[in-house]
């Protein structure tokens, strides 16, 4: 029993952590402008899968996005969108972020200012 809930677990974490890779935006056929250049950082939070491990006002899996915000500064927007891109490990805890290798750099900015809009 206790190996079949730990496989449940599992299972879910793996298909709530990609349930949305398939829904990101789709690039237009006009190339001269990015595709998400007046989308905003919570809209692009909500098109991802960052929700199934986190929180605006709660610690999920991960951190709360107002936890987030009282750690991190303006200062540290670049350091968190590498995080974005390509995961990390130990700050939070012991369960690691997975890595968005499909976010842009300028798309994980933009998340990354939302998040720290949200200081108390």
């Amino acid at each position: 029993m206790k190996k079949l809930f730990i496989t449940g677990i599992v299972s879910l974490l793996v298909i709530s952590c990609s349930k949305k890779e398939n829904s990101e935006i789709q690039p237009s056929s006009d190339t001269s402008t990015p595709v998400t250049a007046n989308v905003s950082g919570q809209s692009l939070i909500e098109a991802s899968d960052c929700m199934a491990c986190h929180n605006a006002d709660e610690r999920l899996i991960g951190p709360s996005y107002k936890e987030i915000a009282a750690k991190y500064s303006e200062k540290d927007i670049e350091i968190l969108a590498s995080k974005i891109i390509e995961g990390g490990s130990g700050v939070w805890g012991s369960v690691p972020m997975q890595p968005h290798p499909q976010i842009s750099k300028e798309d994980a900015k933009k998340m990354v200012e939302y998040i720290l809009s949200q200081k108390k």
